[in-house]
């Protein structure tokens, strides 16, 4: 027996990186997909990979109307969603806070923390109705530690994690579970995005994640037995460590 039968995923940004391995995965265990993106054209090559058992939605999650009409409108066999994956999200710029973009910045807040806001509240009511259902922000190492050149970056994943606790503390009661898992270093189109620059090498000497090893974490996480609740989670890869050793010698650039 597949580890997934009877359950239905709904999944943001399923087009690259960590969505992309993650609906993969749920399929290949018995789940039922939902596999939202804003690049069709993946989408439709998802879709015929993975077959009738994936539904997929174009779908931008800055847009709460169409958040919301998209849940609304799932067909029968997929409407009892049991499993959202609060997956998309992006960083854009390295810039320090005086220097950056505001655009960039409005793009983050409307796509880490108001696409996780929206699916949430649209799906979330089904799980408390039925009382199953597990919910998992993916979060960032970014929103748990600091460095520069990401201040918004960072806070909206720390806005991430700090919902679905509190949405957590608000299922007192519920069979209803969960998760803020905070990723390092993956080798994804992260940094292509953020930088705009599609042939660094972000990722040399060194051995990070990839978007596969997220997803079986993601899978041994809803597969614990229901009564047991990861709250939050950090993973690394092992040549990346936290604590920044960032020190300015010498008098102040401003001196």
């Amino acid at each position: 027996m597949a580890k997934l039968d009877g359950e239905i995923a709904f999944i943001t940004g399923a087009t690259a990186g960590f969505g992309e391995a993650i609906a993969r995965l749920f399929a290949a265990e018995g789940a039922r997909v939902i596999a939202t993106g804003r690049r069709s054209d993946r989408l439709e090559a998802l879709k015929s990979d993975l077959g009738d058992g994936c539904l997929t939605v174009t779908l931008d999650v800055r847009d709460r109307t169409a958040v919301e009409s998209a849940i609304a409108g799932l067909t029968n066999e997929f409407a009892e969603v049991s499993i959202l994956v609060n997956n998309a999200g992006l960083a854009l710029g390295r810039a320090p806070a005086w220097e950056a973009d505001i655009d960039d910045w409005e793009t983050m807040i409307d796509t880490n923390i108001k696409g996780v806001l929206y699916c949430t509240r649209a799906i979330m009511p089904g799980m408390v109705d039925r009382d199953r259902g597990h919910v998992i922000n993916v979060a960032s190492v970014a929103g748990n530690h600091f460095g520069p050149g990401g201040p918004v970056y960072g806070a909206t994943k720390s806005f991430v994690t700090q919902f679905a606790m509190n949405t957590r503390a608000d299922l007192i009661g519920r069979n209803v579970r969960v998760t803020s898992i905070s990723p390092g270093m993956s080798e994804t189109e992260f940094d292509i995005v953020r930088t705009g620059n599609p042939d660094a090498n972000f990722y040399e000497d060194f051995k990070p994640m990839t978007s596969d090893d997220i997803a079986q974490v993601l899978l041994d996480i809803v597969t614990l037995p229901s009564h047991v609740n990861v709250n939050t989670l950090e993973v690394m890869p092992v040549a990346q460590t936290f604590g920044a050793r960032l020190v300015h010698r010498g008098p102040s650039k401003g001196a």
